[in-house]
């Protein structure tokens, strides 16, 4: 089940995968893989496709698989990153797109950068011709952006009363970082903020048992999806996965290779210990 276009005739912009109820725990989110691009934003762009392509992170929602048949939930943006980035916040909207236009608090630095809500920009590159309206922008959080949480919202509201805890997991690829033994993988808590003290150091230690040189919130801390969704307190832990996306993607990062196998048995490692290591008797120490 997916939430649709208004019009009820459109393809989902996000897909719910796995069993139809909590069966464990896990929740997983993948919001940047979408590759639906609306005619209305190929019209509007300034730059050929491919490059609105780079803002993905690309087959993403393949990295699932083996967790979603081991029985997790997965909300699966099918929405292009370009049309909008769910993994931002409604306060990361350009002050311009707000209504009226410049209504609000000032520009968030994410909204600054280009990368805000609905991004505007790559690098220095320019994505649009006109951009969306203030009243398309809003249609675009209403149809998609909302929905796409409150799904998330429901299945972890659904596997913290079926379990007594729930984990987010929000899933996302990164290019290759710089350095002679960069991390290929990178666990986000926000600082401490979204998890259990100690589960992003559990699961970092789980990746490298792996093989894998893994890091915590460095680069990546996390964005708006964990921020939103992790409430510790109440029992729902929010971590953001970073997959160095050569790990899964030939040469030209675009098409598979055949360390996506590899990945996939990765992802549900992780999700198994982050279940396990949450479990309401359990007490995580630090590692």
């Amino acid at each position: 089940m997916g939430g649709r276009i208004s019009d009820g005739q459109s393809p989902p912009w996000f897909d719910r995968l796995g069993p139809g109820f909590a069966a464990t725990p896990l929740v997983i989110a993948v919001p940047h893989a979408g590759r639906i691009y609306p005619d209305e934003l190929l019209a509007d762009s300034a730059v050929p496709r491919g490059q609105l392509e780079e803002l993905e992170d690309r087959h993403a929602d393949l990295l699932i698989a083996c967790a979603v048949a081991q029985g997790a939930v997965a909300i699966v943006a099918r929405a292009a990153r370009a049309w909008i980035d769910l993994n931002r916040s409604e306060e990361d909207l350009d002050p311009a797109l707000r209504n009226p236009p410049g209504s609000g608090p000032s520009a968030t630095a994410r909204a600054r950068s280009g990368l805000g809500l609905i991004p505007r920009r790559i690098g220095r590159r320019d994505l649009w011709r006109t951009g969306p309206s203030p009243a398309a922008a809003a249609r675009r959080i209403g149809e998609v952006h909302a929905p796409y949480h409150a799904a998330i919202a429901r299945a972890l509201d659904d596997a913290l009363l079926r379990h007594g805890h729930a984990v987010l997991l929000d899933c996302h690829s990164m290019p290759p970082l710089p350095g002679l033994r960069p991390a290929r993988i990178v666990i986000g808590d926000r600082h401490g903020r979204t998890a259990a003290h100690g589960l992003a150091a559990r699961l970092a230690a789980v990746a490298r048992a792996e093989g894998y040189t893994a890091a915590i919130n460095a680069p990546y801390a996390g964005a708006h999806a964990i921020e939103r969704h992790g409430q510790p307190a109440r029992g729902v832990h929010a971590i953001q996965i970073e997959v160095d996306r050569s790990l899964y993607l030939l040469r030209d990062m675009r098409a598979i290779s055949p360390g996506l196998e590899p990945v996939r048995a990765l992802i549900a490692t992780l999700a198994q210990a982050a279940i396990e290591a949450t479990r309401p008797s359990l007490d995580i120490a630090a590692e």
